[in-house]
């Protein structure tokens, strides 16, 4: 089933020139906030522009993951949590529509009020707000929930709350955050948490909560059965308090959600090929042509749908942890990636459908511009010259190769970078300054079959150049807790970007992950240039400015060298059953957060 690219493409262009009206719109309680010029919906809108208001209600999603969980509490940092239950079954203050960029509107809060500069806003809650249990949702909740979360959850929250100098009920369903710096995101950030039962955690310990505690909330969905390892059950309420709301209208319209969760990706595509899941997504464009043509899919009982999308490809590729000794010299890292054959990895992997990924902001608005860096971008850049890498300024293109498996010119341009960072091939095998073989380990998670298959190929390359590294796997539980303390040489890395980063870059590329464990700043970057140009995309007076500051970080972050990338897609390749059905008006997102199921609906043949 497609869908019309070109209908998405002049609805990102409209929304585009709303939000090129510089300056926050509210100086007074509004029903919505955009950190530039007014949000597209008006006061009175009918329902998000992509749900269908008039979908049906009722039927059983099922989803399935590879994996496994032991806690059902997504803002803390210990455990493993289904993540959808982030998403589905909490609520915050305010609603991102998938639509625009930097825009929401009134959830549990009825109106926002927030300062133009940046330095406090404020939220009155709605009277019929209510949590599963029926209680009202008091202004004592919301302030418990943000300081709960800012100091005993999940790091994502802290960096915000660290911000915060003051909070306080200025009203019986008001409340007030002021901020000890000017940050014109933070309105927007603080719109975003999730709002918990505070009586419900009186005399329990928030950040150790497993499957023990089922946190109660005020989201459309509610846990209703689940067992550790195996599954969660959420069922939709029928008394939740929001149901009438133009936001949710065309929303959250199948009555269970149930996620399944499977010991590899075999066992999952078995049970969607015998109809146990509801639906599957296809990263490889190979598979998509290939494994999807068993019996179902040739009756019709499966569908086979592309959801185009115009946001950030983000990174997906082999990072390189600079941490260690062998990849502090840029020009080592440039070498890795030179000998890293993309074509021909692509096609034999992809039969050469998939896209490379060329920065990080990639695919969208945002991605920085080919050659050299020019007017508010270069601007922004020519104080940090001197500690920028080569190509931040002038421009930095990935090699692109002839596609045979020999690679000789990668091959020829990778072993003349080692030459100049000290290296010299000796009796085969490439040795460092020291006289030490320059070698290093991968490492990757069991059941990640697809990398595997990259790594055989790749290792297959590095040999040419006298290089073999050792590549272990290890465990799912393994991997992520070496990861979180950096104990590693190079890895399988992803970050998903969005079409509105701010604060949350700093988590991503700041200097404090160099040394912190949990960051997602895995490759150990530390530029003060980066730090710089997050600040100006936070406080940017105009959407030029903010996208000119973008681009500049997408350039500092290619250029950096700390990531081999591999391909994005444009589109999601969604197989599903044929009952489930999706609006004709697709988000600018795309197949997104906030998707799938959540603007789905099941429709039975008649």
């Amino acid at each position: 089933m497609r869908r019309d690219f070109f209908q998405a493409t002049r609805r990102i262009l409209m929304i585009a020139a709303v939000l090129a009206v510089p300056g926050f719109a509210n100086s007074e309680p509004s029903y919505g906030i955009a950190m530039y010029g007014k949000p597209a919906l008006p006061p009175d809108f009918v329902s998000l522009p992509y749900a269908n208001p008039d979908a049906p209600k009722g039927g059983r999603f099922v989803d399935g993951q590879v994996g496994s969980f032991d806690s059902l509490n997504p803002h803390i940092r210990k455990g493993r949590v289904p993540w959808q239950l982030r998403f589905l079954a909490y609520e915050s203050l305010m609603g991102r529509s998938w639509d625009e960029p930097f825009t929401l509107y009134g959830l549990l809060a009825e109106s926002v009020n927030a300062d133009p500069e940046g330095r406090w806003v404020e939220f009155t809650l709605r009277p019929e707000a209510r949590f599963s249990d029926g209680s009202p949702v008091t202004v004592e909740d919301v302030l418990w929930s943000y300081e709960t979360l800012g100091t005993k959850g999940h790091p994502r929250y802290a960096g915000t709350w660290a911000k915060v100098a003051k909070a306080e009920a200025i009203g019986p369903r008001t409340v007030r955050f002021e901020f000890n710096v000017q940050d014109r995101e933070l309105a927007l950030i603080m719109g975003l948490r999730p709002i918990l039962k505070k009586a419900q955690w009186e005399g329990k310990d928030f950040a150790e909560s497993g499957t023990d505690v089922i946190p109660i909330s005020t989201a459309p969905y509610v846990i209703d059965s689940f067992e550790p390892g195996r599954f969660v059950s959420l069922k939709r309420d029928p008394n939740y308090w929001g149901r009438d709301l133009p936001f949710r209208r065309g929303t959250n319209n199948i009555d269970e959600i149930r996620m399944e969760f499977f010991g590899d990706a075999t066992a999952l595509f078995e049970a969607f090929k015998a109809g146990e899941i509801s639906t599957m997504r296809e990263s490889n464009s190979a598979k998509w042509e290939s494994r999807y043509n068993f019996p179902a899919v040739q009756s019709g009982e499966i569908v086979k749908s592309l959801i185009p999308n115009k946001r950030p490809s983000g990174i997906t590729g082999f990072v390189m942890n600079t941490r260690r000794d062998q990849f502090r010299d840029w020009r080592v890292r440039e070498a890795l990636i030179q000998a890293f054959n993309f074509e021909f990895i692509n096609q034999t992997l992809n039969g050469g459908e998939q896209p490379r990924i060329t920065s990080y902001f990639s695919n969208s608005v945002l991605g920085m511009k080919p050659g050299p860096a020019t007017g508010k971008v270069a601007a922004l850049l020519a104080p940090y010259a001197d500690q920028l890498l080569p190509g931040a300024i002038e421009g930095y293109t990935l090699p692109v190769s002839d596609g045979s498996e020999a690679n000789r010119k990668g091959i020829r341009k990778a072993k003349a970078l080692l030459q100049e960072a000290g290296y010299t091939v000796q009796n085969g095998v490439m040795t460092g300054p020291g006289g030490k073989p320059f070698t290093f380990d991968i490492l990757l998670s069991q059941g990640s079959s697809e990398n595997q298959a990259v790594i055989d190929i790749y290792t297959q390359s590095l040999a040419r150049l006298g290089i073999t590294p050792t590549v272990t796997t290890v465990d799912s539980a393994q991997y992520k807790e070496r990861t979180q303390v950096y104990d590693f040489d190079m890895t399988y890395y992803r970050r998903g970007l969005s079409l509105s980063p701010g604060n949350e870059q700093r988590l991503y590329w700041g200097a404090d992950g160099v040394t912190q464990p949990g960051s997602r700043n895995w490759m150990g970057m530390d530029v003060p240039a980066v730090g710089a140009m997050i600040d100006k995309m936070v406080n940017s007076p105009s959407q030029d400015d903010y996208r000119a500051a973008v681009r500049a970080l997408d350039r500092i972050l290619i250029s950096g060298r700390y990531v081999i990338p591999l391909w994005f897609s444009p589109i999601s390749r969604i197989a599903h059953k044929k009952e489930l059905k999706y609006p004709e008006n697709l988000p600018m997102y795309g197949d997104w957060i906030g998707f799938q199921p959540d603007v789905w609906w099941i429709e039975k043949d008649k």
